[in-house]
């Protein structure tokens, strides 16, 4: 803590707060900063440092009247000096008083984990699964090849030469952790020989070189349901990498990928299919008979007026929908052609169908 840091404000009190008052902040800042409970060390620190001095009410009438010179930093000649003849004072707290401060927080937090080495669930995985647009609509079992870590079968996980064992680490007794003292606080940390497993592989497995495990290409059967989307995640419950010591395997998911259709598109449950159709069947109306994605023929019914985008609903004709039941609707929509090239006859009789509608059209921007 700087010298000029408040203590107050350190344990978020008012100067005036009573003892109880200042045990009670401390106690919950110190359970969320503590090294062990994953807290910043520094910050932990500083509550140290600020307790120690408010929870002793000499000390604490000391740094009120003396504040940022407070402790060793005081003027020459002043009570607590840590100059000659000054007798400064010792960073040591009574903790009698705090009782089960931190619960079940950090108990046991040094020397109790087991030397044997604690199971860990394998990581998850994902890949890309290209569909048609087909096999999305109707759903398809397909086998892909995923590249996962399996348990070694030659030393069965533990990273050791067949016929040896992992052995306990000598720098931190197989408890996987050493131990750093800090004021009145000493936390732990992951040891660093063995990384916090508590032990260590004196002769490496030569299938695995000591990892534990090995990296497969493994065939694996995915279900894809119908009515799967683009960019949906399947999940696959143990197909991902495998566990280590005993630990559970992860899982697979599987993001699907739908290859473009000639004509029909999604839009969630629904399908959108893009209809060409004449100015002539537009201006006169028309019937049409379309096909349906699950290979059925509907007519439908375009009255005269039709403008170019809209929209015919199909109820029930789309994609089956993932929750719930039922399925989507099929979405026709209406795209006008304008022909490229016209034969005189067609010339003609546009022409005169055009006579006098230009007009009409535009009287309302005259």
């Amino acid at each position: 803590m700087s010298p000029t840091a408040n203590y107050y404000d350190t344990l978020g009190v008012k100067k005036d707060a009573s003892a109880a008052e200042i045990k009670k902040a401390f106690r919950k800042l110190a359970r969320k900063h503590h090294p062990d409970a994953g807290g910043d060390e520094e910050k932990f620190k500083e509550l140290n440092s600020a307790y120690e001095v408010l929870s002793d009410p000499e000390k604490r009438s000391e740094y009120d009247q003396y504040g940022q010179y407070f402790g060793g930093k005081m003027p020459p000649g002043a009570p607590g000096y840590g100059g000659p003849g000054g007798g400064g004072y010792s960073q040591r707290v009574d903790m009698s008083d705090l009782g089960d401060i931190f619960g079940n927080v950090f108990r046991g937090s040094r020397g109790s984990r087991r030397s044997q080495p604690q199971p860990h669930r394998g990581s998850d995985l994902q890949l890309d699964l290209d569909l048609t647009f087909q096999q999305a609509f109707e759903g398809t079992s397909t086998q892909i090849e995923v590249d996962r870590d399996e348990t070694c079968s030659a030393c069965k996980g533990s990273g050791a030469k067949p016929g040896t064992s992992p052995t306990s680490c000598p720098a931190c007794g197989g408890t996987g952790a050493v131990s750093e003292g800090q004021g009145m606080f000493g936390f732990s940390r992951a040891c660093p020989r063995c990384s916090g497993t508590g032990t260590v592989v004196e002769q490496p497995c030569s299938a695995c070189r000591g990892a534990g495990a090995v990296k497969r290409r493994i065939p694996v059967g995915v279900n894809v349901p119908a009515g799967a989307t683009d960019g949906g995640k399947l999940r696959f419950k143990g197909k991902g990498a495998s566990g280590a010591s005993g630990g559970p395997a992860g899982d697979l998911y599987v993001v699907t990928r739908i290859k473009p259709h000639p004509f029909y598109s999604r839009d969630g449950a629904d399908v959108v299919l893009d209809l060409p159709v004449t100015i002539a069947e537009v201006a006169l109306g028309t019937q049409v008979t379309v096909p349906t994605p699950a290979g059925a023929k509907v007519k439908i019914k375009i009255p005269a007026g039709t403008q170019d985008g809209a929209v015919f609903r199909i109820r029930g004709e789309g994609a089956p929908k993932l929750k719930g039941s039922g399925a989507g609707d099929l979405k026709v929509k209406a795209n006008i052609t304008v022909p490229k090239h016209l034969n005189d006859a067609q010339r003609e009789a546009l022409e005169a169908f055009s006579a006098g509608q230009v007009d009409d059209l535009r009287e309302h921007i005259r």
